[in-house]
């Protein structure tokens, strides 16, 4: 796969693409935005091209089916086919998808699809929507095709609704819209060049030492390096994504919104990929009953979509107690202590922040017996064992503290404001080129790593 923080991408691909999309008449860019689209994916994935347009042909023809159901066979006639359609979709989806996930466990991992969960559940909303008819019109393959495939999301998302395109209508590209998706792109990439790939190392290089190895602070430090590591590189990611699709003419996708301001854990998953967390709050929290049920059945809903979310982001064990401990931490908090945090702001955002970084520990460390290990230093009074070099923080904090200090304040709220005040000003776009040139160098020296979110 062709990364978006590669030279490949930034100066070939992209490029070209945006020329050819640009000149085309209106007509035209639906199809050269999926032929795009489609070489993007075959350059990275091969043959598994052919599972996305299998797909695409399978999901746009139960949806033909459900449009072409004949209304004077009465009401009943036309909701029984309608609700076939999308069944008989939907479980052809989950069976591709389980069937690719089987394969990744038990054979090879190089035989899960790249973007395989992301675009299937575009493909189950999709279904969703038709049958709800919040589709309510007839479409073309080519309105399908260009909706599954879209190359910006196809491999991490944001997973985008139909509804949110506007596909089949002429979308409109100012200069003014370009302009504002260069620099979505520009500060997504440096997220991910200058920032996540930086302080990541320091979480590469703890895994290579041993976590037997490490002290308390390290092993603290550490975690919120993985913890920034991962939200930067996913979050610059979206805007990358985002950043194209508003260029392209689409509206912006928002996938975060700060999401370590957040006072609750609950309130942290609503601002944390927003599109992934809508979905299983849509199609699955709310036809299950969502919170207006009994106080227990409630707690089974949460705790069937945090179990689905666990599952859904990878294959190992560590998964699963991920994504039970968050339902577990938000069903509590429903029913406990959630409204005294959100009344003590202050304290409902250090116990975020501490909470969350404790579980992207859960969700970074396969091995449950080096998973141990490692919160055995975080916490070692439970026991932890042998002998450590208690000064081995300060060989790392000369080099990583404002990496730290950069971190902490991308996450505060009024400098997403501040930037959305002064975006246009002649000294930010001055700012925003020169960060592009030094990205460029920082891509060019780790030679374009990949995003996180494509292991999942």
């Amino acid at each position: 796969m062709i990364s978006f923080a590669d030279i490949s991408f930034l100066f070939r691909f992209l490029p070209v693409f945006l020329v050819v999309y640009y000149l085309v008449p209106a007509k035209y860019k639906e199809y050269v935005l999926i032929l795009g689209s489609l070489i993007f994916y075959a350059l990275g994935e091969g043959f598994f091209v052919l599972l996305l347009i299998l797909l695409i042909l399978v999901n746009y023809s139960f949806a033909a089916w459900s449009f072409r159901v004949k209304t004077h066979k009465g009401q009943e006639h036309i909701d029984k086919v309608k609700k076939i359609c999308m069944i008989s979709a939907i479980e052809i989806n989950i069976l591709v998808l389980l069937t690719f996930k089987g394969l990744a466990v038990f054979k090879d991992n190089s035989l899960l699809p790249l973007g395989l969960s992301f675009y299937i559940f575009k493909m189950i909303s999709f279904q969703a929507d038709v049958y709800n008819r919040k589709i309510d019109r007839s479409l073309t393959l080519s309105q399908a095709a260009a909706y599954f495939s879209l190359f910006p999301q196809i491999a991490q998302g944001p997973i985008m609704r139909f509804s949110d395109g506007d596909f089949g209508y002429e979308k409109i590209i100012t200069r003014e819209k370009i302009e504002e998706g260069l620099r979505y792109f520009i500060i997504g990439f440096a997220m991910k060049v200058i920032l996540a790939d930086r302080i990541g190392i320091l979480w590469n290089d703890i895994k290579m030492y041993g976590y037997q190895s490490i002290s308390t602070p390290l092993a603290w430090m550490g975690a919120f390096a993985y913890t920034f590591e991962l939200y930067f590189d996913f979050w610059g990611y979206s805007l990358m994504a985002s950043g194209i699709m508003v260029a392209l003419g689409f509206d912006f996708i928002r996938n975060f919104e700060h999401p370590y301001a957040s006072k609750t854990i609950s309130e942290f998953y609503r601002r944390w990929h927003m599109t992934l967390g809508s979905f299983f709050r849509d199609y699955v929290y709310f036809p299950m009953g969502g919170s207006r049920c009994s106080k227990p059945r409630m707690c089974l809903n949460l705790m069937v979509v945090w179990v689905l979310t666990g599952l859904w982001h990878g294959n190992g064990f560590n998964f699963l107690i991920w994504g039970a401990v968050l339902g577990i931490l938000i069903v509590a908090e429903k029913l406990l202590y959630g409204k005294k945090l959100e009344e003590i702001p202050v304290l409902g955002n250090v116990y975020t922040v501490i909470i969350i970084c404790l579980t992207w520990v859960i969700f970074a460390i396969n091995n449950l017996g080096d998973l141990g290990i490692f919160f055995g230093r975080l916490f070692p009074f439970f026991g932890s064992s042998g002998v450590v070099n208690t000064s081995d923080i300060f060989e790392y904090i000369a080099d990583y503290w404002w990496m730290f200090v950069i971190s902490i304040v991308l996450c505060v709220p009024a400098i997403g404001k501040l930037y959305e005040k002064h975006k246009k000003s002649p000294v930010v776009t001055v700012l925003l080129l020169v960060l592009f040139w030094i990205s460029v160098y920082f891509s060019v020296s780790t030679k374009g790593n990949p995003f996180m979110y494509l292991h999942f």
